[in-house]
């Protein structure tokens, strides 16, 4: 049995989510996590080739994050008792980076072992258990990620009311990701985005605002088929990033990199202090933002196209 998950990016509205605003991210199907199970004698074991280790479910903690998900799994899948089989996770997703790595992981070993029972859980039920076990990786999630990696198709989401609605792509537009290759774990930057709001939270709280004037902005030019205007929010979203603090100097270097190589946007995408930011790019443009980025240190650049598919 084998299943897998794509990776995500977040195109506007990051940390403001925790706070009730809206966001909009996308899948990145690029990147992915894959699960395989097959039958074993001696209880379910866990191999994580990535990481060249062998784990025995029984072994972990409770809390880890791996024998949270399965456990989860298992209790919604009404099985007692964990398969005797050995379950094979691979990754192309970066840890740390922004890309749902975590997310990614969990979704890909609830649908595995749903093959493995011969169930087929919605995606909602997925996207639940899922944000359980981001919990563990984020301490307060703002639900984005394991909602749009489940649903696997472009997400306007809002934490409080909540609001999860997939969106319609029309006229489909490519973004290039240039990683810093710093791992940055989100945690850390929810963290201290909230120590800060705590701080200040009528400045705060004017930046969560602007954030989410943003994202149902490019919610409006996504569905009407004007996302090469979505440059200038992207822009001024990474702004209001910077001022929440969240941004680094590596990330600055890439976006202005590839603003000056024709992007008509770009952004950090995610946790922040790290991980990857996001070029709004075109067939004309794809080669020199590509070329910039690498020239001012990304290690590595995936083009996505962001569609309804």
């Amino acid at each position: 049995m084998i299943a897998t998950a794509p990776g995500k990016i977040i195109l506007v509205g990051e940390h403001a989510v925790v706070y009730g605003r809206p966001a909009i991210a996308v899948p990145v199907s690029q990147v992915s996590a894959r699960v395989a199970i097959e039958d074993h004698a001696n209880g379910l074991l866990i191999r994580s080739r990535d990481l060249n280790r062998i784990d025995r479910y029984s072994d972990l903690d409770p809390t880890h994050p791996l024998a949270a998900i399965i456990r989860l799994t298992l209790s919604t899948l009404g099985e007692a008792a964990a398969p005797k089989a050995i379950l094979t996770l691979d990754s192309s997703i970066p840890i740390a980076s922004g890309l749902g790595s975590g997310a990614a992981v969990s979704t890909a070993i609830v649908r595995a072992l749903a093959k493995y029972y011969g169930r087929n859980l919605d995606p909602a039920v997925v996207s639940s258990l899922v944000h359980e076990v981001e919990k563990i990786h984020h301490g307060t999630p703002s639900g984005i990620d394991n909602t749009v990696i489940a649903f696997e198709r472009p997400v306007f989401f809002c934490r409080q009311p909540p609001i999860i609605e997939t969106l319609s792509v029309p006229r489909p537009f490519r973004l290039a990701i240039g990683n810093t290759g710093i791992a940055s774990p989100t945690k850390n930057t929810v963290g201290d985005v909230r120590r800060a709001w705590e701080a200040d939270r009528e400045k705060h709280e004017s930046l969560f605002d602007a954030c989410g004037i943003i994202a149902r902005h490019a919610r409006t030019l996504i569905e009407s088929g004007e996302t090469h205007h979505l440059g200038p929010l992207m822009i001024d979203n990474h702004r209001l990033l910077r001022e929440m603090g969240v941004s680094c100097a590596e990330l600055d270097a890439l976006v202005e990199a590839a603003l000056n190589a024709g992007a008509l946007g770009a952004k950090l995408s995610g946790g922040g202090r790290g991980g990857n930011m996001i070029a709004l790019i075109t067939d004309e443009t794809e080669a020199r933002v590509k070329e910039s980025l690498l020239n001012a240190g990304a290690p590595g650049v995936i083009v996505s196209e962001v569609s309804s598919q």
